[in-house]
């Protein structure tokens, strides 16, 4: 049975697809490095989900999740998110009734003007509407605050850092960790998605440079092989030439066996 229609003052029947919802608000992100912060966190998995049949990331697009949202007009999405066991496919928008399910795990990157929303309404949000199994939220400027929630019997429940002080994600079976280091030529401290065993997943461009790497080695490698063999092949010749300036030529059956 088809979902009853309705029309929406701006002329949209309801339930309207991703390609009828608007996409884009032209509003940026605050800054450069929460930019950063959100590409890396998808490039991360982007190479993970390559792995899989199934499964969507995404960031900073709009998640529709209910239609008394589109009549308002409130098309905020999620800095992040990632969402399991669905088909692999572009999309324009997250619209939870035209997927079926909500995204497995959001993550919103604070900043000081976002952060009271995202810690308190956001969060409510998620909890109580959208019903998102997991929710982070980490501040590129400020590394300590950073925090994890999962969904039991409706209400969020602290996440807590493990042994090695790592968020897990049950959803995902990957942790998160914050990491010293640069991503595109910007150094501080990132957050990072890694295996349970604590191994940080790779990006894209990480993956290449790390191919590059190896088959600089294995190149190396071959030469240097090369080279003993050359190296040896000489010694032998120079052996030879000794034994025939004092004994002569080899004998014929001597000269075979070599």
């Amino acid at each position: 049975m088809s979902p009853p229609q309705e029309t929406i003052p701006f002329g949209l029947i309801l339930p309207p697809t991703q390609d009828e919802l608007p996409c884009d608000d032209g509003v940026p992100m605050e800054t450069q490095r929460h930019k950063l912060q959100m590409d890396l966190l998808i490039d991360q998995l982007i190479p993970w989900l390559e792995q899989r049949e199934d499964g969507y990331v995404g960031g900073n697009m709009f998640l529709y999740f209910s239609l008394a949202q589109v009549r308002n007009q409130d098309f905020k999405g999620p800095d992040f998110f990632a969402v399991l066991g669905v088909p692999k496919k572009e999309r324009k928008s997250w619209v939870v009734w035209e997927e079926g399910k909500a995204p497995d795990v959001i993550i919103e990157l604070l900043s000081q003007s976002t952060a009271p929303e995202d810690k308190t309404n956001k969060k409510l949000i998620y909890q109580n509407q959208v019903r998102v199994p997991e929710y982070f939220w980490y501040d590129p400027f400020n590394p300590d605050d950073w925090a994890g929630f999962t969904l039991i019997n409706g209400s969020y429940e602290p996440i807590f850092p493990d042994q090695f002080n790592r968020l897990v994600s049950q959803q995902l079976g990957l942790s998160l960790v914050r990491w010293s280091g640069s991503y595109k030529t910007v150094e501080t401290v990132w957050l990072r998605w890694a295996t349970s065993e604590g191994e940080i997943l790779p990006t894209v461009d990480e993956l290449s440079a790390q191919k590059a790497e190896e088959a600089q080695r294995q190149a190396e490698e071959a030469q240097r092989q090369a080279e003993e063999a050359q190296q040896r092949s000489q010694e032998l010749e120079t052996l030879l030439n000794l034994y025939r300036q004092q004994f002569g030529e080899l004998p014929e059956s001597s000269s075979d066996h070599f």
